[in-house]
């Protein structure tokens, strides 16, 4: 039986720096990548807030160069979907397509996936008026009009972030109140920047070639309906992620949200040998410079691993 010193699922930032640290520890790793390489960037257009491009880059393209990046190093990429996983014993046994693959560590980046409202409109203006992550895009809606979806903190936060760099926010919340804290939901109410739009739904939304505005339905409770547009460049949404861990359930300690929880600082969860990098376990941040630093982190703790195992 031919086993993998150390088996990396997921190719986003995470799992591609997790490769080129764990290649240049000798550690041979192979990495599995679905059918959809490059994780979330591959959806954004401009990316501008990661080092070392000064110029900013398409997201598929930084995607792309890490990906040769690892290559280079003697990264071994296979394009296949993970159906199965047994941590119960080393070496781990990994079902991935058709074949059976056994790794002595493994590191696990598969990242998290923005919940949407299901509308056909948004993946019509993914990139081009459409982010889940306002940190990301928010510097390309400078003193234009933006609206954000959410009445969590999540919501409110990114609702305070935007208006520091749009001329007005819309937050579009679907029921009569804010579910954020008492001061969150303060300070939105507080900023003359933020117009709260309680029950309101959002129906669809328009533009040309780019997105120009919203469709919404006010409802007060009543049998009446109120449906009008909105004016807007930027539509954020803020009601969540869904870490990708359905098939680490029930073999890793997870968190309420579904996230792995790993021993901070280092990257470990709670199965000796097996690491989590990125998104999927990182409730916080979901920036594409925090996962590529943990999955350096992943890849050392593999190698530190293995030699105190030998």
């Amino acid at each position: 039986m031919d086993t993998i010193k150390c088996l990396i699922i997921g190719s986003g930032p995470a799992g591609y720096t997790a490769a080129i640290y764990a290649c240049r520890a000798n550690l041979h790793p192979v990495l599995i990548q679905g059918p959809a390489p490059g994780g979330q960037l591959t959806t954004t257009t401009e990316v501008e807030n990661f080092p070392g491009y000064p110029e900013g880059i398409q997201g598929p393209q930084m995607m792309e160069d890490l990906k040769r990046q690892a290559e280079r190093f003697g990264t071994e990429i296979r394009t296949a979907i993970v159906s199965e996983v047994d941590l119960s014993a080393r070496p781990f046994k990994v079902v991935a397509g058709d074949e059976t693959l056994y790794a002595e560590t493994l590191i696990i980046a598969t990242g998290a996936t923005a919940k949407y409202l299901g509308l056909p409109d948004e993946q019509k203006y993914m990139g081009m008026g459409v982010s889940a992550c306002a940190t990301c895009d928010g510097f390309f809606y400078r003193n234009r009009t933006v609206a954000v979806v959410g009445g969590g903190d999540t919501a409110c936060e990114e609702a305070l972030y935007l208006s520091t760099l749009a001329k007005k926010v819309y937050l579009i919340v679907r029921r009569d109140v804010l579910r954020a804290s008492k001061v969150m939901a303060k300070r939105v109410a507080d900023n003359p920047k933020i117009e709260i739009l309680f029950n309101t739904n959002t129906e669809s939304l328009f533009g040309d070639e780019v997105l120009e505005g919203a469709r919404v339905v006010s409802f007060k409770g009543t049998p009446r309906e109120d449906h009008y547009n909105i004016d807007i460049d930027g539509f954020f949404l803020a009601i969540g992620h869904q870490p990708n861990t359905a098939l680490f359930d029930g073999a890793l300690d997870l968190d309420e949200g579904g996230y792995i929880k790993v021993k901070s600082p280092s990257t470990a969860t709670n199965v000796p040998g097996v690491f989590a990098a990125g998104d999927v376990a990182d409730p916080h941040y979901r920036q594409a410079i925090v996962a590529a630093a943990s999955g350096a982190r992943a890849a050392i703790d593999a190698e530190r691993f293995l030699i105190e195992q030998s």
